[in-house]
């Protein structure tokens, strides 16, 4: 009778709606409890028994309770859940059947069951799974956490686990797409110039096997160079409407993770037919720029054109050459054109220098494996000549790509970056006026005038002013329409230069060739990829981060034990600790508060500003070269952790 009374009702709804709730986001603690941090930044404490009904990044309303001074919360509904598909090792336990997600902050073990379509025997503990989560205490009618096994990822031993389980966790592909060995060259009404008597020449990395670009230079008369640039023409194969282009549209990009590439196209395509292998000829999108003596770009001319390469060089031995070091050296012919390169790789530095931007050079960082995928070295890689030299090289000619689509086809797929977000340009002028660096605030979203800033700043050498400014700058995109490069100093870039490796250059070779043959472009035809290229290009960044993380930690394994001794740059800083990279092979290592002094209180961490002090004392900063004694290497989280050094 009573849960009938309307009146009943009225008052559990009165006492709801003044009971105090609050919304935001699960942090779970290694401890058992938790916290909920709000989107205004508030955060309370979530008790133990309250943490058993919610996971580490779920969505709640929950309600606050206050007793005294002291506030907590128990979530009461879920409003989005933090864990759907998920990586995960299983566990089999006298019968029973549970996963434990492969997350550093969910360590629970959750009931399981395997999905129909699968063999359960194939299934052992400790595998690793693709699963999900299909129940949720908080969700309406569940009684608790359960998971289904949608997918087996890699046995327990098998040796090729971190590649296996970090392309499943991003949904990437493992393997190279299948398409067949018949690849006729396609009639696409473009006649070819015959450029195979042409020295053409290649520079890469000793393995390369997908060569895309080769080159061609030669001194002009009145001073200056003519280079031509001759790119693998991969869409004289495929067609638009192929199954291979479909793929490669969706895959994006060729994903390089040490010790493993998995190929946009078919590696028939990639590794052979399209390939720019020496003394092949191959068909080719080519394009001859006029560049002075000063480094500026003059005229250029894009044309399609039958190529073969007269040499394979590699990157070490070309440098060492001109350098006047080691055995190695090319043909006169090659090598006078090597010397040319070089000498208009200077005169194009100078000039973008000058007039637009230059990246600070920054070591590669190169894993040695061997067979089973076990790290025998990491070796640092400069840039050294010839790397700059094949840069400068594309970027002049990706340059052309962007003036020439912007002005005949009016859309392609453009590279645009802005130093600051127009959200966050208050907040960087600000900053650099705390500084006492006077700019407008309109100077940071203007090109010419960042420029001018940019080099001011770089002449400052302030690794502290720098990693600070980096928080309010944005990131790379892909754009339809053309937009501005802040970061290369250029008021448009597109690239076309990597086809076999990226599908937003092989949309810009059908642009380029639809204006050789003097056709309409379909309208905004690249606008519809350009999300497509963005989030594949972050999930490839972050595959391969998270591979070399894992072989970091099985390489530097001993080292921790041994409590090594690295020379490090700090990285960031938050309220936390600091993240560092190791100088000596690139490796990321976080040092927690509690290891930089015995006493907490006594370390002030202004995450903000960026720096730390100790004793009232400043001791780090962002930017800062420390050294650091590194004490843990954890393989179930894949994450070093370092003290600083005594």
């Amino acid at each position: 009778m009573l849960q009938n009374n309307s009146l009943l009702a009225q008052l559990k709804q009165q006492i709801r709606d003044n009971t105090p709730r609050v919304q935001g986001v699960i942090k779970a603690t290694e401890k058992g409890f938790g916290f909920l941090e709000t989107d205004d930044g508030e955060s309370y404490f979530v008790p133990p028994p309250a943490m058993k009904q919610v996971l580490h990044g779920d969505r709640v309303e929950a309600v606050l309770k206050e007793e005294g001074d002291k506030k907590s919360v128990e979530p009461e509904s879920l409003v989005e859940q933090g864990l759907d598909r998920f990586i995960a090792r299983v566990q089999k336990r006298e019968g029973r059947l549970a996963v434990v997600p492969d997350h550093p902050s969910i360590k629970q073990s959750l009931k399981a069951r395997i999905k129909n379509s699968l063999d359960e025997d194939s299934i052992g503990d400790a595998d690793w799974v693709v699963a999900r989560l299909v129940r949720h205490p908080l969700k309406p009618n569940d009684r608790g956490f359960f998971t289904q096994i949608d997918e087996l990822v890699a046995k327990a031993e098998d040796p090729a686990v971190p590649w296996r389980v970090t392309l499943a966790r991003h949904a990437l592909e493992q393997a190279s797409p299948e398409a067949g060995n018949d690849w006729p060259l396609r009639d696409e009404g473009l006649a070819r110039e015959d450029l195979t008597a042409e020295p053409f020449f290649t520079i890469d990395s000793e393995k390369t096997r997908d060569m895309d670009d080769a080159l061609r230079i030669e001194p002009r008369a009145e001073g200056g160079w003519a280079l031509t640039v001759a790119i693998a023409d991969p869409t004289a194969y495929v067609d638009e409407d192929h199954a291979a282009d479909l793929e490669a549209r969706t895959r994006a990009f060729t994903v390089y993770l040490p010790g493993q590439n998995v190929t946009m196209l078919p590696e028939v395509l990639a590794d052979d037919l399209c390939s720019l292998r020496e003394g092949v000829d191959r068909p080719v999108l080519a394009c001859t720029l006029q560049i002075n003596d000063d480094g500026s770009l003059g005229d250029y001319r894009f044309f399609a054109a039958t190529a073969r390469s007269h040499a394979k060089l590699a990157y070490d031995r070309v440098s060492d050459w001109l350098e006047g070091q080691g055995d190695w050296a090319p043909s006169k012919e090659i090598g006078d054109q090597l010397k040319a390169l070089r000498d208009l790789t200077e005169a194009r530095s100078a000039w973008r220098a000058q007039h637009a931007l230059v990246f600070k050079d920054r070591p590669d960082y190169v894993f040695d494996l061997d067979e089973a995928g076990n790290v025998l070295d990491i070796r640092t890689e400069e840039r050294r000549i010839a790397n700059r030299m094949i840069e400068e090289s594309m970027i002049a000619a990706n340059a052309c790509c962007a003036d020439l689509l912007a002005d005949k086809v009016g859309h392609g797929i453009f590279n645009v970056h802005r130093a600051f977000e127009p959200e966050k340009a208050d907040a960087a002028h600000e900053f650099l006026t705390s500084q006492e660096i006077e700019v407008e605030r309109d100077a940071l979203l203007e090109l010419p005038r960042y420029r001018e800033l940019k080099r001011a700043l770089e002449s400052r050498d302030d690794a502290w002013l720098d990693a600070r400014l980096r928080r309010f700058q944005g990131f790379t995109s892909m754009s339809a329409k053309p937009g501005p490069h802040f970061g290369l100093g250029l008021a448009a870039y597109a690239t076309w230069t990597s086809p076999i490796r990226k599908y937003g250059d092989m949309v810009n070779h059908r642009l380029i060739k639809r204006v050789l043959k003097g056709e309409q472009a379909p309208a905004e035809a690249s606008q519809a990829v350009t999300e497509q290229l963005t989030e594949r290009r972050r999930l490839n960044r972050m595959a391969e981060r998270d591979v070399k993380d894992w072989l970091y930690v099985r390489y530097l394994n001993e080292a921790a034990k041994q409590q090594q001794e690295f020379e490090a740059e700090i990285l960031a800083i938050n309220r936390g600790g600091m993240r560092v990279r190791l100088t000596a092979n690139g490796a990321t290592a976080f040092v927690p508060a509690p290891l930089m002094h015995s006493d907490r209180d006594k370390v002030v961490i202004d995450d903000k500003e960026g720096r730390v002090q100790i004793e009232g004392e400043e001791r780090f900063k962002l930017g800062d070269v420390i050294r650091v004694v590194l004490t843990e290497a954890r393989e179930e989280t894949r994450s070093l952790v370092a003290r600083p050094a005594a």
